[in-house]
């Protein structure tokens, strides 16, 4: 029987979602929790890989199993055996060839930042920090030159493995709620650190170090050294998956603005 959970981690603690050999990741103690329910060893996969530091509020993963458990078995009894910062949101059974990763159609991020003179020692670890005063509404028109598909090159990490460097941008927007500037972006699928590469360029464009009209410049020049640093992970969150409704999955009410033949593609 196949499994499917939605995962929901602070990932301060951990070395990326993917298990290491000689570093704690989520996967590892997910998959831990998960065997001890079974009783069998459990191996997950996930729609989306996070890097150090990065946060879920959504991450969807399958698992399959010979166990006859009840979904609130693997809930609970998957939770009870997992550290405070991971927790099993949901559990339900996949229907048909569902893949956490292949019948992915979108996914969705969140980056938050802290903006204010004083790092928030509360969101310590949970936000990114800029103290320069950021003009939200300039990064949200500058943001809008990157919906559609287009070569995302000055914005993959020169370690990214990915063949093709072409996305197809659903939507981003970027506002202001107190002293904190949140961008909500949503592609097809995301080149390695894409979307912190982005937040970089997003929030020069905000201090004033930039014009408006640099994203439309990255995005002709397809030269990664041309644009900002990569921004701290910490602000970083996956924030939901879409998939086709012949899977019976709930969705990110954002994922409504999404056409409805979006398709998945590498």
């Amino acid at each position: 029987m196949r499994i499917i959970l939605g995962i929901e981690y602070n990932g301060s603690g951990y070395y990326g979602w993917q298990a290491q050999a000689h570093a704690r990741s989520v996967q590892q103690v997910l998959e831990q929790a998960l065997s001890k329910v079974a009783n069998h060893p459990v191996t997950v996969a996930c729609a989306g890989r996070t890097d150090s530091g990065v946060h879920a509020l959504e991450q969807v993963v399958h698992f399959d199993t010979v166990a006859d458990r009840s979904l609130a078995a693997w809930q609970l009894g998957g939770n009870s055996h997992l550290p405070a910062d991971v927790r099993i949101v949901w559990a339900q059974p996949a229907i048909g060839d569902f893949h956490a990763r292949f019948s992915a159609i979108a996914r969705y991020y969140r980056y938050i930042i802290s903006n204010r003179p004083v790092k928030s020692a509360l969101l310590y670890q949970q936000t990114t920090w800029c103290h320069s005063p950021l003009d939200a509404e300039k990064m949200h028109q500058a943001a809008q030159a990157l919906i559609g598909e287009h070569d995302f090159s000055s914005f993959r990490a020169q370690s990214c493995e990915s063949k093709s460097p072409n996305r197809l941008m659903y939507f981003i927007e970027v506002q202001r709620n107190g002293d904190q500037v949140v961008m909500d972006i949503s592609a097809n699928a995301f080149l390695h650190h894409m979307v912190r590469n982005i937040a970089g360029v997003l929030m020069e464009i905000g201090a004033g170090k930039q014009p408006v009209e640099w994203t439309q410049f990255l995005l002709a020049a397809k030269d990664r050294k041309l644009a900002a640093r990569t921004a701290p992970p910490e602000g970083l969150y996956l924030g939901g998956v879409y998939y086709p409704e012949r899977f019976g999955l709930a969705t990110h009410p954002l994922f409504r603005r999404l056409p409805t033949d979006a398709k998945r593609f590498d």
